[in-house]
């Protein structure tokens, strides 16, 4: 997998747009009558404030403590950077805070203390306990980490957990079960040697020993070598719990026959020989960040039989920490946990190895563009494998009841499983399927409105998003021009522009268009002006002679206008079986709404057509389709002639043996309310409908924007379905991030065609 180059530029214009930052506040209770004020505040807001001052537990089910965790930094040891200070690491933290949303769907609020006094940070943390079920602490350099983190643990009776340290060692600890698995080895037998002396690598060695590790058998190593019994040159109370009786004194001579290698230190740490003079099957995990102590290239030329695991994303087997912190925190904050302990780690990551043992499902294969097996190149799951939330906090809870640290035992097993299940966010599955199987195509795009600045933009994400060839139809000094005026100027080199003047084929495109419209009252001064004149035509040419794999247009041209343009080359029209197909994502749901383009008022062929496409689509984003025809009626009540083709459709798709589920016609409610459905016994849904097949395009199109402009929705599409190249029209109204979604999805059309 190529790493994503990513500029200055681009980074702080995601932090910067639409709004700055990465999260907002969303309240939970309606706040728009006189009533609503008064329960949310005064006076309706005594009764809890009450019932919590006799009942402190009643916190948990008032409010939303517990469900909210604090990630608190004082900004001293911020990735890979330094010591930036509080304000600067506030990025990251509120990083972090997404990433609890994104993956365990725990609220996370950032906090950067300006301190780097450690009785100053833990006074303010504990006196801020009664607003969290959790405390995350980050980027905090050692060894104030370590006194920071003992203290609080303490002096609080919720979750303090530094996920610098643990983090790390509970993944590295699920890689090395597996590791050990796969080599028939003994955790107890293993001489493991570790190279960095930091929060990470101490955490990391004193879990393993929690789990079996001999304390004879572990090497701990620093910039200074060996840490042995005697030493007294840059030692402190936290490695010399690590010293042990040895005549070794470098990382060179710890690594002979060594089983082991963990690295948390710095890149190019470990030779080559090093790694060759290891034991059998040596495992080798080199997680310095961003670049590892020694490559998998690198390990693997001197020794094939090595298991090796990084900390990057385009290597096998990346020890990634957003594996660990959200479950570990979800499973505390389900049972009100006092402490997050090491039996709780421990499951955690005996619960990753046995998930990575497990056959792997097809949308985690799907997302990642390849098939997935337990075996030396996948020892530990992917951070996007939908069954991490319903399969680690249990394990995590279990431990946590086991050991007496849980305020509220989960007395329903099943039904607790069932409630991480519907935390997960369905959207970000499929997105991340889209973008895989994009970057396998390759597909070269064509961005045919290169006179817009928004496209430009777009042209340059998806070609340094690794995606592919960007093509832009254009005049190469105003491309120039308007990028320069983006503060782009560096990627005027980047982008291949094409026009009619610099293209071998405009007499090829000049023929076939001919042979099209000649007969439609086009004569070959039309055809010149169309083929030459026209960028839409232009680059609708292109795409049917194979000159690129994909297309992308209509930012800046209504969406039927550029209908009309591009059916000069494609059939595009209601006979054709074409059909706009648009999807739209909010709150972690998605549906595609159709027709959104082609047919104005389509009868119960029509639709039944419309409904084959709509599923086709969905497949393609990796969804099971559900398809409801949608109408003001639920099932012939209230009678209506409009009505009646959304009844008689689902009857043409039983006619021809439709093989996805199908239902109506219904109203809205009824198609994605799964409550509502079952006053409907006898309907053939299972779950909500994520297709919706709308009566007519005015519906369908008033719909779309509805949801964009109330809503808030993000909106992909319409996607042209029924065409056999990749045709992707935006709105006018699109943003540079929306044209490069199009444009991935034409990219991950192109490989489902090949």
């Amino acid at each position: 997998m190529a790493r994503t180059r990513i500029t200055q530029e681009e980074a702080l214009d995601f932090h910067r747009l639409p709004v700055p930052g990465k999260w907002e506040v969303q309240p939970t209770k309606p706040m728009t009558t006189q009533r609503d004020l008064s329960l949310a505040y005064s006076p309706g807001v005594a009764h809890p404030c009450l019932a919590i001052r006799e009942d402190a537990q009643l916190a948990y089910d008032l409010t939303n403590k517990g469900n909210l965790v604090a990630v608190i930094s004082n900004g001293t040891a911020v990735l890979g950077l330094g010591n930036l200070g509080a304000l600067a690491s506030k990025p990251v933290m509120e990083g972090k805070s997404v990433l609890f949303k994104r993956f365990a769907d725990i609220n996370s609020i950032d906090l950067e203390l300006d301190t780097e006094d450690v009785d100053a940070f833990c006074n303010a943390v504990r006196l801020l306990g009664p607003s969290f079920g959790g405390i995350n602490l980050e980027d905090i350099k050692a060894p104030e980490c370590f006194i920071i983190e003992s203290r609080l643990k303490e002096e609080m009776d919720i979750p303090v957990f530094h996920d610098d340290q643990h983090g790390t060692a509970v993944i590295c600890a699920a890689g090395l079960i597996n590791a050990l698995h796969l080599t028939g080895k003994r955790l107890e037998d293993c001489r493991i040697v570790l190279n960095g002396a930091g929060a990470a690598g101490i955490a990391c060695i004193e879990l393993l020993k929690s789990m079996g590790a001999r304390p004879e058998n572990c090497l701990t190593c620093d910039t200074k070598g060996v840490i042995y019994q005697g030493r007294t040159d840059g030692m402190n109370q936290w490695k010399s719990a690590h010293a042990v009786k040895t005549d070794l004194r470098t990382l060179e001579e710890a690594m002979r026959g060594a089983d082991v290698f963990l690295g948390v230190s710095a890149k190019g740490a470990v030779t080559p020989e090093m790694v060759a003079s290891m034991a059998r099957d040596p495992v080798i995990f080199a997680m310095a960040n961003p670049d590892p102590e020694i490559t998998p290239e690198e390990a693997h030329a001197v020794r094939p039989d090595a298991i090796v695991a990084t900390g990057r994303s385009d290597y096998p087997n990346q020890v990634n920490n957003v594996l660990g912190f959200p479950y570990l925190f979800r499973g505390a904050l389900d049972i009100h946990a006092r402490a997050i302990n090491d039996e709780m780690k421990i499951a955690c990551a005996e619960a990753l190895a046995a998930l990575a043992r497990e056959d792997v499902p097809d949308e985690v294969a799907m997302a990642y563009g390849k098939k997935l097996a337990f075996g030396r190149d996948y020892i530990i799951p992917t951070p996007f494998d939908p069954r991490l939330i319903h399969r680690i906090p249990p394990a995590v809870a279990a431990a946590g009841m086991r050991t007496g640290v849980a305020r509220k035992p989960i007395e329903d097993a099943e039904a607790y499983g069932a409630q991480l299940r519907q935390r997960m966010d369905p959207t970000a599955s499929v997105l991340r399927g889209i973008h895989a199987r994009a970057r396998a195509s390759q597909g070269t795009m064509i961005f045919a409105e290169g006179d817009d600045p928004r496209v430009l933009r777009a042209a340059v994400l998806y070609q340094r998003g690794g995606f592919g060839r960007a093509l832009v139809v254009g005049r190469s000094s105003d491309v120039k021009d308007k990028l320069a005026a983006e503060g782009m100027a560096d990627a005027v080199g980047e982008l291949e522009v094409v026009n009619a003047a610099n293209t071998p084929h405009l007499e090829t495109y000049k023929s076939f268009l001919y042979q099209r419209l000649q007969r439609r009252g086009f004569d070959a001064h039309d055809i010149h002006r169309l083929a030459a004149r026209d960028r839409h035509v232009f680059a609708a040419l292109m795409l049917a002679h194979g000159h690129g794999d994909g297309m992308i247009t209509g930012a800046t041209r209504k969406s039927a206008h550029v209908m009309d343009l591009i059916g000069h080359v494609f059939d595009v029209d209601t006979a054709s079986g074409a059909v706009g197909v648009t999807a739209v994502l909010q709150r972690g749901r998605i549906v595609l709404i159709a027709d959104t383009l082609v047919q104005e008022w389509p009868m119960e062929r029509d639709l039944a057509l419309i409904a084959r496409r709509g599923a086709q689509v969905a497949r393609d984003l990796g969804l099971t389709p559900r398809v409801a025809f949608l109408s003001f009626s639920t099932f012939g009540h209230p009678v209506s002639e409009r009505a009646t083709k959304m009844h008689l459709a689902p009857r043409v798709l039983d006619e021809e043996g439709a093989d996805f589920e199908y239902e109506g016609e219904m109203t809205v409610d009824v198609a994605l309310n799964t409550k509502a459905q079952e006053a409907y016994p006898f309907q053939r849904l299972t779950g909500p409908a994520n297709v919706l097949v709308m009566p007519a395009r005015h519906s369908a199109s008033i719909s779309v924007k509805l949801m964009q402009e109330m809503g808030g929705a993000t909106v992909i599409g319409p996607i042209l379905a029924g065409v056999d190249r990749p045709i992707q029209l935006c709105s006018t109204v699109s943003t540079a991030n929306d044209i490069l979604n199009m444009a991935v999805m034409a990219a991950a059309q192109v490989e489902r065609n090949e």
